[in-house]
């Protein structure tokens, strides 16, 4: 930079006459006499004691001039005069404020009439202060310190004050500091010299001063020369390189602003070098201070070679007093420069850091100055810690992982301390990586390839050759000087000492590889000597492997694989094998090194999340090597092909997961097993003769001819590469676990570690329970059902553990994570029904629902005695369990095994309503013409079971149906859906009624007039001996009737009465029988013969049904009254208002009046309150560069008649894991197949005007009703990007018999078309705030009154006695899934705008206009498509407590997985919300206490003649 300009190296090393006085030509008693006499008398008018300050006697420019030559002399005496050389001080110190705007009054006139000369001289005087006095000890030398000090700070405060300087005082000034830093400076360090003693203050009050001097008098290219020059002779002292950092980081701070602006990398700056900086300095001369200053010091990696440093004249100078023969780098003080060579890796590498806009603290870069110096680490005690990676800007709450560690030198070594938590994102408009290479590449690299000997290339080796020829010095003689050179070095200064800096280069490297943009190009050179640096720091060349380095690649190389490097595949064995000594062992890595083994592993598996999708998707295409394999490695065994790496990957992947013990790297290891699982099971379904990799991959860039230095192009791969020499693709997949033998690795390992470990961890636990539902939704060909059996009893297990702990360890967490499990161990039942046909597994089964209902088994012991479920005291662990267990119950009694119904997925309920029912049957007489729904519900007679079911019975009247039976026709309404039936009284059974069991009427039979012989004969009921028997005393007891008659008239007067009556009766009925008698009549007689009855055309079916069901008992209508009421009957209560004070006590049986005007309005909310949890996705696509929600929503609206090719026929797995294959007939120009790929991943394209499930609004959701219009718009509907699913017309569906998911693309504003459905307010009403009155919980359980026992905190969380059902918790969780072109745009995305697009109807009032509200409910996944054909994700927003599987932050995965993965982990953040919010009741838990409701506001009070005369009375 200075090549043409002189330097003034030599003037400031021989300083000559200016700073020589006349009195050394005297004898030195003389010289001394004169000074001592003389300074004494110019103090005395200093006003330094008490006596004040006066003007000076010297008047004369002569009289100045000899006392200044005496002045200089003084201030070359020895230490033992002190006072003297303090008074010298003391009065120079006072002149030179002739520079100040107030001079002392002691300043001579002369001086202040021309304060420049003068105070040049004395600035040239004092530097004999500063001349070492060599011998004295170091109390003396402190004193002569101290005196220094007051100069230096003299100086300091003059260049800061003064206004009149001229340039040849400011370059006097520079000058006399730079050369007092190399007279204390350049000689090797000896201990409390006043070197050593002065080295900090004098730095950096020359790095100080030249700063401000380049404000005010710029130096001259001379001077900088100068200054760089004697800066190489400093190397040695670490207080250069930390003046070199304060200085640089001050002036990079300044230079930032004016680049990037005021906000870019805020450099957090110490206090004291706040203003280090003049805040005025222009910005060209900032710029170029700021680059002159980075160069100031010359190659920092210099600092590592310890003979180039001792190549001084110093320590040449010492080498030569020596008595044996030493070489200069042998001297003892080189051993700081392993730690001086840190501090300037630190510093390189914390500018880095701010130009890539990573917010920084300072004081952990620059080491404590005012002579706190950092003493070299005793080599026995030599700590070696690999610096961590640098924090980012921003939050993603994705990711949950543990708090990063910052390395800090302390004083002898290095110890970690805690840096702010999470990974942030890097400032979108930092620069390219080419740029900050260009400034710091050649040293980073040059560090990061610190003693490696890499092997000849054939270039190079051509090179040597012609060399050695020329030199006739074979090249091993040449390796063999430097290694003997290398061996002769002592100890400290070896290259293993260096370790540290070079940890730091590689550190810095990486986070500038991982800085790179979307479509940014790094130049091949970088890019070839960066894979050469990285490689070889994973496993270093002839020798063993560098801890250090290793670790400090894996900490900050994370997005290694997640950006598009050209070519970086090349490292991944070489990444494999450090992540395998990482994570596959127990405790400790492999290697030592001093970084926090859980940010070690924590780095590793972010890694490894990255790369597992790699090896299945690449396939059999080989590995090039970037060098030729050398010993030394780490591990030496290299893959020949990708697909080889991916049995170690699995292993690594298990291995950790059998050792983390850190909760947030278990979570992500299990999202890493989850995806591993999901894609391989998604390959095997592939079609056999597609390609492994199925996707288009940039071959050219990937496994291109690894990047070199002396090549700057990079080679394309040719057809035979991509053949592997180890055989076919079949036999490389035979070599590698099948998707059943992951699944079945996986179930057991998780199983076992959730009942033995992570069972006390509720984040692990409901991670792993969440890993166990992903793998009950796979299916294979051939199942291992004993794996399957032994999963269920593991969850079986898991629960029973949880639910048997000690009251004290009961909480919501606990409950929440059994909750979790019954929910995995309905998705196994559901998915695999053939387990309930074990009768082990039935047992253990409905054992586990038993104790989640009842708080306990009826069997505790398999030789115990039975406890009859009458016998049991509910006492359920909470509420929320118990309403967990009966969603499995009824799962097992109406799902397993039958899911999904005729219906569909879409509805685990029956389609049939009133409505339907009565346009069916034949109560309605125009059946052709519409009915409403109120009018068909006047039909139906309404009942309540227990307070929980409504029973809607329809008593159809057949008419001429030609099956005459009575039929009733039932809607059941209960907390699990809804049901439709049809009974009939069959006195057969259905197969036996069409046969004849007896002919046709054969006639009455003829009489027979041959009687026989007639005897008349009077019956006699008791034996004729009963007569002659004598009565006794009792036989008279009772009195006979004349007795009685006799003793009372009015009896008398009755009895005449009596039998007036009767005679006339029997002479009636004597004159009837002779009539009759006399009369002839025919036989047989028409009037009195017996003849069928007719059909009966009318039946109280519902009456029937109640009584055949047991329904219609005196105990089902009796009703449990309170003692307040006990002795009144039911009329009185209802007359004196008692049911009006307390809610009516519902018997198990009652009826309720469907006459009410809003029993309909109720009807409808509760048929559209859906049995299963339900969630919305709501996709966007966002191209490269866009911030404006109007930007994005037309992505998916533009189209193009460009027609695809053949081969652009689009395969991706459907929900169902069916592969489906999709030739569009034209393609979008802005969103690409791959895109509309995986939105058919995410579910099946439904009409949300026909469809019965939920759609993603609730103006549509959970019901079937006629199209309004034709939504499907124009043509151009027809080929879409994804707007046909916007919600008006189609969307996107997935269901199970627990949840089910919309999936929405928002095009434009909602606009949903009229619903013209009185209820759509209401229901939305009652989803978002429960009913509006306080319901009990009394109501729904009669056991919620008894005590469980168990925690206090969970009894008030889960009691809903007086609490209203509110679900805006569950029901306003916001998944956003972004299609991302450029991975810069996720940390500009305008979140607030693209929420207000994803209105479901149930948001709460002020939910889009308060962010607040939507920011803690609301997570982004983001989907960035790599070059490759992999996809990365990257999730941000408010995921919960911890982290939710299975897709991690950072993860990479596949194609054929991407969909699957995006919508388990969005029920998995939905279910996961749910568990987390308070009063967030299950669907099943709502429909019930909306039953409740409705049974409280329609109930019929009535007591028990009322009510079955009701039954029998009372018509629809």
């Amino acid at each position: 930079m200075y090549s043409e300009w002189t330097s003034l190296t030599e003037s400031i090393q021989c300083p000559g006459a200016p700073s020589r006085s006349v009195l050394r030509q005297y004898p030195m008693g003389v010289g001394r006499e004169v000074s001592v006499i003389t300074v004494k008398h110019l103090t005395q008018n200093l006003g330094l004691t008490a006596t004040p300050a006066s003007p000076s006697f010297l008047l004369e420019e002569r009289d100045v001039d000899w006392s200044m030559e005496v002045i200089c002399h003084g201030l070359t005496l020895p230490l033992s005069d002190h006072d003297t050389l303090r008074d010298c001080v003391n009065v120079y110190c006072e002149w030179l404020s002739a520079l100040c705007s107030l001079p002392k009054v002691s300043v001579p006139r002369p001086v202040l009439e021309d304060p420049n000369l003068y105070c040049r001289k004395m600035i040239k005087h004092l530097y004999n202060l500063f001349v070492p006095r060599h011998g004295d000890p170091p109390d003396i030398t402190h004193k002569q310190a101290v005196l220094c000090h007051r100069v230096l700070r003299t100086l300091q405060t003059v260049a800061q004050t003064s206004a009149n300087m001229t340039y040849e005082t400011w370059e006097t000034l520079l000058l006399f500091l730079l050369s007092i830093n190399d007279t204390l400076l350049s000689p090797p360090t000896i201990k409390d010299d006043i070197g050593d003693q002065l080295c900090e203050r004098v730095l950096s009050v020359l790095f100080e001063i030249w700063l401000l001097a380049c404000h005010k008098c710029y130096p001259t290219p001379p001077l900088w020369k100068t200054f760089q020059e004697v800066c190489r002779r400093w190397r040695h002292r670490p207080a250069l390189v930390d003046q070199w950092n304060r200085a640089n980081f001050a002036l990079a701070a300044r230079v930032l602003k004016f680049m990037y602006g005021p906000a870019y990398a805020d450099l957090k700056l110490p206090e004291e070098d706040a203003n280090l900086v003049p805040a005025n300095m222009e910005n060209s001369t900032l710029a170029q201070t700021w680059y002159r200053m980075l160069r100031i010091m010359g190659d920092p990696v210099e600092l590592a070679k310890a003979a180039v440093i001792s190549d001084t004249h110093p320590f040449i100078e010492w080498s030569g007093t020596q008595e044996s023969v030493v070489e200069p780098c042998q001297h003892p003080c080189l051993g700081v420069l392993p730690q001086a060579f840190l501090k300037a890796m630190r510093g390189i590498s914390g500018l880095v850091d701010a130009f890539l806009g990573f917010p920084m603290e300072l004081d952990s870069l620059i080491s404590p100055r005012h002579g706190l110096s950092l003493p070299p680490p005793p080599p026995t005690q030599h700590s070696e810690t690999p610096p961590p990676p640098r924090e980012r800007r921003g939050s993603t709450g994705a990711k949950g992982n543990s708090p990063n560690l910052r390395v800090t030198v302390i004083s002898g070594g290095i110890s970690p301390h805690p840096y702010p938590s999470g990974k942030s994102s890097m400032v979108a408009g930092r620069p390219r990586c080419n740029s900050i290479l260009h400034l710091f590449g050649s040293w980073l690299f040059e560090a990061a390839l610190l003693g490696v000997s890499l092997p000849p290339t054939p270039t190079t080796r051509d090179r040597v050759q012609r060399h050695d020829s020329v030199t006739r010095r074979p090249s091993a003689v040449l390796a063999d000087r430097r290694m003997t050179e290398t061996q002769d070095l002592p100890e400290d200064v070896k290259l293993e000492k260096f370790e540290l800096g070079r940890a730091e280069a590689l550190g810095a490297l990486c986070r500038i590889f991982c800085s790179k943009k979307t479509g940014e190009d790094i130049l091949p050179v970088y890019l070839a000597r960066f894979y050469i640096a990285i490689q070889q720091g994973l496993r270093v060349s002839g020798g063993p492997a560098s801890p250090e380095a290793i670790a400090s690649i894996l900490l900050n190389s994370e997005d290694f694989f997640r950006l598009d490097l050209d070519g970086v595949q090349i490292l991944l064995p070489d990444v494999v094998n450090a992540i395998e000594a990482v994570l596959a062992v127990e405790k400790e890595p492999m290697f030592k090194s001093g970084a926090p083994v859980s940010a070690l592993r924590s780095a590793s598996i972010n890694i490894l999340l990255s790369i597992l999708s790699v090896p299945m998707h690449l396939g059999n295409l080989n590995i090039r090597e970037l060098l030729p394999s050398v010993s030394g490695s780490l591990i030496s065994v290299r893959a020949p092909t990708f697909l080889h790496l991916k049995p170690r990957l699995i292993n690594t992947l298990t291995t950790a997961l059998q050792y983390e013990t850190d909760p947030n790297n278990t979570e992500m290891l299990l999202g890493g097993l989850m995806t591993c699982v999901q894609e391989a099971a998604a390959y095997e379904t592939l079609p056999r003769n597609r390609d492994i990799s199925g996707f288009d991959i940039h071959v050219s860039s990937i496994h291109s001819d690894p990047p070199s230095i002396h090549s700057s192009e990079m080679g394309s791969l040719k057809e035979e590469d991509l053949e592997s020499p180890h055989g076919s693709m079949s036999l490389d997949l035979a070599s590698i676990d099948t998707a059943s033998t992951l699944f079945v690795k996986a179930t057991y390992l998780v199983c076992h570690r959730l009942i033995t470990a992570w069972k006390g961890d509720l984040n692990v636990s409901l991670a792993a329970l969440e890993l166990l539902c992903g793998l009950a939704r796979l299916h294979f060909p051939e199942q291992d059902l004993l794996e399957c059996k032994r999963a269920v009893r593991w969850l079986c297990d898991y629960i029973v553990y949880q639910c048997s702990r000690p009251p004290p360890a009961h909480s919501r967490d606990l409950h929440s994570s059994i909750v979790a499990a019954y929910r995995c161990l309905s998705l196994w039942l559901l998915h695999y029904p053939t387990l309930l046909h074990d009768r082990d597994s039935l047992n253990i089964v409905l054992e586990v629902v038993e104790l989640g209902i009842s708080g306990s088994k009826s069997r505790t012991k398999l030789s115990g005695p039975v406890v009859m479920k009458q016998d049991k005291d509910l006492k359920p662990v909470s509420m929320r369990v118990r309403d967990a267990a009966e969603a499995v119950l009824s799962l097992v009694f109406n799902q397993v095994g039958y899911f999904p119904s005729p219906c569909g997925s879409e509805s685990l309920s029956s389609l049939l309503d009133e409505e339907s029912l009565v346009k069916q049957g034949n109560v309605y007489a125009d059946g052709d013409g519409p009915v409403d729904h109120s009018e068909a519900v006047q039909f139906f007679r309404y009942f309540v079971l227990d307070n929980s079911i409504i029973l809607a019975l329809l008593e159809e009247p057949l008419g001429n149906d030609q099956d005459p039976h009575p039929t009733v026709t039932m809607l059941l309404r209960g907390p699990f859906g809804r049901l439709a039936w049809t009974m009939q009284l069959r006195p057969l059974p259905r197969h036996k009624s069409g046969l004849k069991t007896h002919v046709f009427n054969p006639g009455r039979p003829l009489p027979i007039s041959d009687l026989g012989v007639h005897f008349d004969y009077k019956p006699k009921y008791f034996p004729e001996s009963a007569d002659r028997i004598p009565l006794c005393k009792a036989d008279k007891a009772i009195p006979s009737l004349d007795s009685l008659i006799a003793s009372d008239p009015k009896l008398q007067q009755s009895h005449a009465k009596l039998e007036k009556i009767l005679a006339s009766q029997m002479a009636m009925e004597k004159q009837l029988d002779e009539k009759s008698q006399s009369v002839q009549r025919e036989y047989p007689n028409p009037e009195t013969e017996c003849r069928a009855p007719s059909v009966v055309q009318e039946f109280q079916t519902a009456r029937l049904f109640l009584s055949h069901f047991n329904l219609l008992s005196l105990e089902s209508l009796k009703v449990k009254i309170c003692s307040a009421g006990h002795n009144m009957s039911i009329r009185q209560r209802k007359n004196t208002g008692y049911w009006n004070k307390m809610q009516w006590p519902v018997p198990p049986l009652c009826a309720l009046n469907s006459k009410e005007s809003s029993f309909v309005t109720d009807l409808e909310q509760l048929d559209c309150m859906g049995d299963r949890t339900f969630d919305t996705i709501h996709v966007f696509y966002v191209r490269s560069g866009q911030k404006s929600i109007k930007d994005i929503l037309t992505n998916v609206n533009s189209f193009t008649n460009q027609l695809l090719h053949a081969s652009d026929t689009v395969h991706f797995m459907s929900p169902s894991n069916v592969p489906v294959e999709i030739v569009p007939q034209e393609s979008n120009r802005t969103v690409g197949r791959d895109f509309l790929e995986f939105l058919y991943s995410l579910g099946s394209p439904v009409n949300v005007h026909t469809h019965a499930g939920w759609t993603g609004h609730i103006n549509t959701a959970w019901r079937v009703r006629e199209k309004l219009g034709d939504f499907s718009g124009s043509e151009e509907k027809k080929t879409h990007g994804g707007m046909l699913y916007n919600g008006e017309d189609q969307v996107l569906y997935w269901a199970d018999a627990v949840s089910e998911i919309a999936c929405v693309i928002p095009s434009r504003k909602p606009k949903l078309p009229h619903v013209p459905h009185q209820a759509s307010a209401e229901i939305s009403q009652v989803l978002k705030q429960g009913s509006s009155t306080e319901r009990s919980r009394a109501q729904s359980l009669d056991t919620d009154s008894q005590s469980s026992g168990f925690s206090e905190t969970e009894t008030q969380g889960s009691n809903r006695k007086g609490a209203k059902l509110r679900t805006e918790a569950l029901i306003t969780t916001k998944v956003l899934v972004a299609w991302i072109e450029n991975f810069q745009d996720v940390y500009t995305l305008p979140i607030g705008d693209m929420v207000s697009m994803c209105s479901t109807g149930l948001e709460p009032l002020g939910f889009f206009q308060s962010p607040q509200m939507w920011e803690k409910l609301t997570t982004v996944i983001c989907i960035h498509p790599l070059q490759t054909g992999l996809y990365r994700v990257h999730l941000q927003g408010n995921i919960g407590k911890s982290l939710v599987t299975p897709l991690v932050d950072g993860m990479v995965v596949s194609r054929c997985a991407l969909g699957a993965l995006v919508r388990q982990t969005a029920l998995n953040i939905g279910h996961r919300r749910w568990l987390e919010a308070d009063n967030c009741y299950q669907p099943h838990v709502r429909r019930r206490l909306k039953i409740q409701e409705m049974v409280q506001k329609y109930c019929l009070k009535m007591d028990t003649p009322e009510f079955l005369s009701h039954l029998f009375c009372s018509t629809p």
